[in-house]
């Protein structure tokens, strides 16, 4: 079978085609039509942007998936569309073009919640894995451990109670001048600095599996202003060191538990953070020391993608989770 994939929760268009065959993912195509270089100006997403850059390049990136895939839309057995969470403006131009299209066309369309969409890019990655297994994403707005007990049905165990660790980065690398978007640019300065040198909280809470990632930007933000009160020039590296390193240690300790608590033996680590170094060398190794499967889907399928939600929407479809012209988007996580 052939599914469409779009994907517009944020701040890239993207349109795929994924085969599904006897238990099989194959990527036929995978167009992104990313953002960046429009909200560097700005420091970050803003919304309204994202929403009219959306608009421009839906069609196009549209066509260019199928004739790469090499079909046309008779031969689509589905279109699915991320319609929850992320910014409602962007999410609605995704969803109402999937519904004219579907319907125009006469072709099923399921509703994907992105989160699923970046744990199905694992299946795309590693042909080998199957539920149940823990999920742990990380991105700019979301930070969660889950059960995914079977293909498309995750419980959360642990979630972050307020910032997401991708949000985190991207503050301080924004803060200390490093160029949009902040935490890529933090990953790679981390190498060069001595992540002992500046003293942070940790984002893992106590007692429970969850995270909180305000008190080490606020502490972060601290000795930022602490330098400059003082006239001390920041060692930028070592700052992002320290930064990282807490973070990092903070996620691979709470996953960790969870691996013990539910005695898991296989870790889907998923989401734009996935992309990170630190963090995908860190749990690789705690991996290997507790002797459990762990995969990681390649750097091009961490970001938001529409490969990622053709493979959600597979599930959805198979499972008869169909959605009609009704269908809506949400900006929670819940519809």
């Amino acid at each position: 079978m052939y599914v469409l994939g779009m994907e517009s929760s944020c701040d890239e268009t993207s349109a795929a085609v994924v085969e599904y065959k006897d238990g099989v993912f194959e990527i036929r195509s995978n167009i992104v039509a990313s953002q960046i270089e429009t909200h560097r100006l700005y420091g970050g997403v803003v919304p309204e942007i994202a929403s009219r850059a959306h608009i421009e390049a839906v069609t196009s990136i549209t066509t260019q998936a199928l004739e790469t895939a090499g079909i046309t839309l008779s031969e689509l057995d589905c279109i699915a569309a991320t319609t929850h969470p992320g910014l409602i403006g962007a999410l609605l131009v995704g969803v109402n073009f999937a519904k004219s299209l579907a319907y125009g066309n006469n072709i099923p369309l399921v509703s994907v919640n992105h989160i699923h969409g970046h744990v199905s890019a694992a299946y795309l990655a590693d042909k080998e894995l199957k539920p149940p297994f823990l999920a742990l994403v990380v991105s700019g707005g979301h930070t969660s451990i889950y059960v995914c007990e079977s293909y498309g049905v995750l419980r959360e165990i642990g979630t972050t109670r307020d910032d997401a660790a991708g949000e985190a980065f991207d503050k301080i690398g924004r803060v200390i001048g490093l160029p949009y978007p902040g935490g890529a640019a933090l990953d790679k300065l981390a190498y060069e600095g001595d992540s002992k040198a500046v003293k942070l909280p940790s984002p893992a809470l106590q007692h429970t599996l969850d995270f909180s990632f305000s008190g080490i930007k606020t502490s972060a933000l601290n000795y930022i202003n602490s330098c400059s009160q003082r006239g001390e020039e920041i060692n930028r590296a070592n700052l992002a060191a320290s930064y990282t390193k807490t973070i990092v240690d903070g996620i691979v300790k709470q996953t960790r538990a969870a691996i013990e608590e539910t005695g898991l033996g296989q870790l889907v680590l998923a989401g734009g953070v996935a992309a990170n170094s630190h963090l995908r060398q860190a749990l690789a190794r705690m991996c290997d020391d507790k002797k459990v499967r762990f995969t990681v889907p390649p750097r091009e399928l961490c970001g938001d993608n529409g490969a990622m939600i053709a493979a959600a929407g597979v599930f959805e479809y198979l499972d008869g989770r169909l959605a009609d012209t009704s269908l809506n988007a949400s900006a929670s996580d819940e519809m």
